[in-house]
């Protein structure tokens, strides 16, 4: 199991709010796509997009229910 650095960004609907919120967190993690998937059961209109960089960084853009939201995960 490789451990990764997670930054998971929820980006804000307010038009007049440009900031969004930022968690960041060391984890464990086995499979990356269970990972993300995991963290939205139950909720509709559930999509995600995988984005692999040369550097090794893997992205996943996640579209619920129109909330916008992006993983981006580091091997540490």
């Amino acid at each position: 199991m490789k451990e990764y650095e997670v930054v998971h960004e929820i980006f804000n609907q307010c038009s007049n709010n440009q900031m969004r919120d930022v968690f960041i967190e060391e984890v464990p993690i086995e499979d990356l796509e269970q990972y993300v998937v995991s963290r939205h059961q139950g909720e509709r209109d559930f999509s995600y997009e995988r984005e692999d960089l040369a550097d090794g960084t893997v992205i996943y853009h996640v579209n619920t229910s129109g909330l916008l939201q992006r993983y981006t995960f580091t091997e540490i």
